[in-house]
């Protein structure tokens, strides 16, 4: 039988092209899967969720900077099936490239954990990732998009917001569930599989009703949302807010639902609104309730130390006084 040669056995040129063809070809399908939810606001046309950016995150915080080709490829690979490469678009690229980079390095240096177990991991994510390193590629795509006379300056800043934010939610979204699925194992619910199952039919069934309802019901989200991170953490609370913001914004595209009879404006700063405290929210809650269970178990784990500590020393206190009145006698 012929030998199986590993992968990494390859030569490391190919097999750093195969991983760059590789991402490239995901950051690609996320980028069309983004596009497939965009919206129209004074005729541009924008996407309130980036998946691309969060996947460009993860992909450089769990494999490093092997990844950088291909964001950069996947990234020229989305623009040219919009537009004929040019200038300007290669600008976007740059700063589509850039902006996972700098955001890569901000949370490096502050230490941050993939397991998003400390409510400063999620901070982080939050304000550095997110919302800090993005204001590159929103900065740089509108700069170019301005220069080049292809928007107006009337919707010169409700363009750039609405970008700035749907890259934003990307990283808030994408990148903590590609983190927890990177590291998934089978989970071990014992008992709490009757909960899970009764928290999947609810988020199934409740969010598309309260979402779809034409009477504004969004905010009732919100307590299946708290459910799902206050028992399952991150497992549970992003992946029902992924859920939750896809549906929206599929209803703001259509136009009903909550977003009937409004405007193309107000529909898209209502969704980002929603889109934004959904994510935030159950970012920080699921690291919250992660980092006080670990500090219990890390508390519950030095008690037990402290009275294996003491039960060893009650033991070893009365041999020696057994042996100190023997040897009296």
């Amino acid at each position: 039988m012929a030998a199986v040669v590993s992968f990494r056995d390859w030569p490391r040129p190919i097999v750093l092209t195969c991983e760059t063809l590789l991402f490239a070809a995901c950051y690609y399908a996320a980028g069309r899967l983004g596009l497939s939810q965009q919206l129209t606001a004074d005729g541009a046309v924008v996407s309130p969720f980036w998946p691309p950016t969060g996947l460009a995150v993860a992909g450089l915080l769990l494999f490093g900077l092997r990844c950088l080709p291909g964001i950069a490829l996947g990234a020229l690979l989305v623009v040219a099936s919009l537009t004929v490469p040019g200038p300007s678009s290669l600008a976007i690229v740059v700063g589509n490239t850039l902006a996972p980079l700098l955001a890569w390095q901000l949370l490096r240096m502050v230490d941050f954990r993939q397991s998003l177990s400390r409510v400063r991991d999620g901070l982080a994510l939050v304000f550095l990732a997110a919302l800090g390193a993005m204001l590159i590629s929103s900065g740089i795509g509108m700069g170019m998009l301005v220069a080049t006379d292809r928007i107006g300056s009337d919707d010169l800043w409700l363009i750039w917001l609405a970008w700035w934010v749907g890259d934003a939610m990307g990283v808030v979204l994408v990148t903590p569930l590609l983190l927890l699925l990177y590291r998934a194992r089978w989970p071990t619910l014992s008992g709490r599989w009757a909960e899970a199952v009764a928290l999947a039919a609810a988020v199934c069934v409740l969010i598309p009703l309260v979402t779809y309802s034409s009477l504004s019901l969004l905010f009732l989200v919100y307590p299946i949302l708290i459910w799902a991170a206050l028992r399952f953490q991150l497992a549970g609370g992003m992946a029902c807010a992924i859920f939750a913001s896809v549906l929206a914004t599929m209803a703001a595209r259509d136009g009903v639902g909550s977003f009937t009879g409004l405007s193309e404006v107000e529909s898209m700063m209502k969704l980002q609104a929603f889109n934004g405290t959904l994510g935030l929210t159950a970012l920080l809650l699921s690291a919250l309730i992660t980092e006080q269970l670990n500090t219990r178990r890390s508390v519950e784990e030095a008690c037990h130390e402290l009275i294996a500590a003491l039960q060893h020393l009650n033991a070893g206190g009365g041999e020696n006084a057994g042996t100190t009145k023997n040897d009296s006698r």
